[in-house]
C-alpha cells in the first residue's frame, strides 16, 4: 500500500517577527569594504599598478566595463544618482570627449587580448545620448577594447522609456547590447505626480514589446516601495500590470528618505510617505504576488524568472555581486569610466572625481581622474568571500573557507560566531555539519547577516551611512 507522504510547506520569506527585531541601517554589499571606507590615500598611481599586476596574473580575469552617462531631461526627486538635468543633447559632447579621452586612457593600461565580458551604461540616463553620439560612442569602446561574440557577452543599458526613441531599441541592439534595465518605479499617476516622474504604462509596454521583438536576451524593470502616497493596493496594482509585461527580472528598492544627503528629495512631502507598518507591508505583499508569478528571490530585492541567468547562475553556484548588482560574470577585473565611476582591479577599488569640472581637468592634463579607493588586505578579501557566497548564495562551506584561506575558522571568527547563535535561535541561520545556512526567513535580512563579517561595522558613526535593510 501507497503511503501519502505530507509535503511541508515551506517557510515564509516575510517573517515581521524577524523584521521587526534586525531592520536597521546596513550597506548593500556591492562590495566589499563598502565604498563608505575609501578614502584619499588612494590615487592613480596605485590603479595603474593594480592594473599591471592584473595584466601579469597567470591567467588574466577577463573585463567588466562600466561607463557612467550623467545626463537627464527632467529630475525624479527621489533620485540619489549622480546626475546632470538638461533637454540640451549637444550639453553632452564636452563630457564625451573627456570620456573618450578617458578610454584612451584605460585602454592602454590592459592587455588588449582580456575579453570584454561585461559591459554597461548607466547614469542618469544613457537613453539621453543622441543615435550619433552613441554609436560614436560604442565605436570608440570597441576600437580601443576586445568586445566579444553575442553568445559570450552581458552588454547592458539603463533605459528611461520616456526618452526612448521610436527606433531606440533597435538602434540600440545594433550596438551590440543584448539586455536592457528599465526605470519604471510606480504607475500610479498620483505617485508619479509626487515623485515628478510621470510614465505612462503604455509607454513602457512598448519598449519592452520592442526590446522582444529585436532580441534582447534579458529585460529588466525597476520599481521602488516606500515613494509618497503609494498604499498596498496601489503598489500591487502597479505590480499586476509590471508582472503582465513578463520581464525576466524584476528590482524592487526601498526609498530612503535622506533629504540632508541627496537635494532632489527635498521636494516630497515627508508626510506623504506610507508608515513603517504600511511601507513593510507594501514589501510582503509584493513578495507575495512574485512568487506567485513564478519569479525566484535572487537577494537584495532582486527577483528573477528561471530561465533568467541570474536564476540560473545562482543554481549553479557562480553568481556574484559588484557595483552593478548582481551578474553572472565572477571573475572580472572592473573598470569603471565616467564621474563617479568605481573601478574593482586586482582586489582593489578606486572611485572618480564625482565634479564635471576635476574630471575635465584631470583628463585635459592625461590623469585619470582617481580621488580615492581602497587597498584591500588579506583580512578584507577573507571576509569579501565570505560575505560573496552568503549575499549570493545564501550558504557558506566553512570547510572550503578554511582550506582556502588556511585558518580555522572558529578561531578566526570566535566574536562572529557567537552573533551567529544568537541569529540562529531566532531562525534566521542554521550552523551545522561545517556550514552556515540561511533559513528561509533570513534571506531578507541577508545584509545584517553578511554584517556579522564586517569589521567596519564596529567603527563609532555620528550618523547612520546607509539605508535600513528592508
Amino acid at each position: 500500500m501507497l503511503v501519502a507522504i505530507p509535503v511541508m510547506a515551506r517557510p515564509p520569506l516575510f517573517q515581521p517577527d524577524l523584521i521587526e527585531r534586525y531592520d536597521r541601517p546596513g550597506p548593500r554589499y556591492t562590495s566589499y569594504p563598502p565604498a563608505t571606507e575609501f578614502h584619499d590615500r588612494v590615487g592613480e598611481r596605485d590603479y595603474r599598478e593594480w592594473a599591471r599586476q592584473s595584466n601579469e596574473e597567470l591567467i588574466p580575469k577577463p573585463l567588466s566595463l562600466y561607463f557612467h552617462i550623467p545626463f537627464c531631461s527632467s529630475i525624479c526627486y527621489y533620485c540619489a544618482c549622480n546626475k546632470v538635468i538638461t533637454k540640451r543633447k549637444e550639453k553632452a559632447a564636452p563630457y564625451l570627449a573627456d570620456l573618450s579621452r578617458e578610454i584612451e586612457l584605460q585602454a592602454a593600461l590592459y592587455d588588449h587580448d582580456r575579453e570584454v565580458r561585461q559591459l554597461h551604461w548607466g547614469g542618469g540616463t544613457p537613453g539621453f545620448l543622441s543615435h550619433a553620439q552613441s554609436q560614436a560612442l560604442m565605436e570608440r569602446i570597441a576600437a580601443s577594447f576586445r568586445l566579444v561574440d553575442e553568445g559570450a557577452h552581458d552588454y547592458s543599458i539603463e533605459i528611461d522609456p520616456r526618452v526612448m526613441a521610436a527606433d531606440g531599441i533597435a538602434h540600440l541592439r545594433h550596438l551590440g547590447f543584448n539586455r536592457v534595465s528599465l526605470g519604471v518605479q510606480d504607475f500610479d499617476p498620483r505617485v508619479q505626480q509626487a515623485v515628478n516622474r510621470i510614465q505612462s504604462y503604455e509607454t513602457t509596454a512598448r519598449v519592452v514589446d520592442d526590446a522582444r521583438r529585436h532580441g534582447m536576451r534579458s529585460v529588466n524593470v525597476d520599481l521602488i516601495y516606500g515613494l509618497p502616497l503609494q498604499t498596498r493596493a496601489s503598489f500591487a496594482a502597479t505590480l499586476e500590470r509590471v508582472i503582465e509585461l513578463d520581464p525576466d527580472r524584476i528590482a524592487i528598492y526601498n526609498y530612503a528618505h535622506l533629504p540632508h544627503r541627496f537635494p532632489p528629495q527635498r521636494r516630497i512631502d515627508a508626510d506623504e510617505l506610507p508608515a513603517p507598518t504600511e511601507k513593510l507591508a507594501i514589501l510582503r505583499d509584493a513578495i507575495e504576488q512574485l512568487g506567485a508569478a513564478g519569479y525566484d528571490y535572487i537577494g537584495m530585492d532582486h527577483f528573477a524568472k528561471p530561465r533568467d541567468e541570474l536564476a540560473r547562475a545562482q543554481k549553479r553556484g557562480d553568481l556574484h555581486r559588484n557595483f552593478q548588482g548582481y551578474s553572472a560574470h565572477a571573475e572580472c577585473d572592473s573598470v569603471g569610466m565616467g564621474i563617479s565611476a568605481i573601478s574593482q582591479v586586482a582586489d582593489h577599488f578606486s572611485q572618480h572625481t564625482t565634479r564635471l569640472d576635476e574630471y575635465h581637468e584631470a583628463l585635459e592634463a592625461g590623469r585619470l581622474p582617481i580621488v580615492r579607493g581602497y587597498h584591500s588586505d588579506r583580512d578584507d578579501l577573507l571576509r569579501r568571500a565570505i560575505i560573496q557566497s552568503l549575499v549570493c548564495h545564501f550558504t557558506l562551506d566553512i570547510g572550503r573557507i578554511e582550506a582556502d584561506w588556511d585558518i580555522d575558522f572558529e578561531e578566526t571568527f570566535a566574536t562572529e560566531l557567537a552573533e551567529l547563535r544568537a541569529m540562529e535561535i531566532d531562525g534566521l541561520l542554521a550552523i551545522e555539519n561545517d556550514r552556515i545556512d540561511v533559513a528561509e526567513g533570513g534571506r531578507l535580512l541577508i545584509r545584517n547577516i553578511c554584517m556579522v563579517f564586517d569589521r567596519y561595522r564596529r567603527k563609532p558613526r555620528v550618523e547612520p551611512l546607509f539605508s535600513r535593510t528592508l
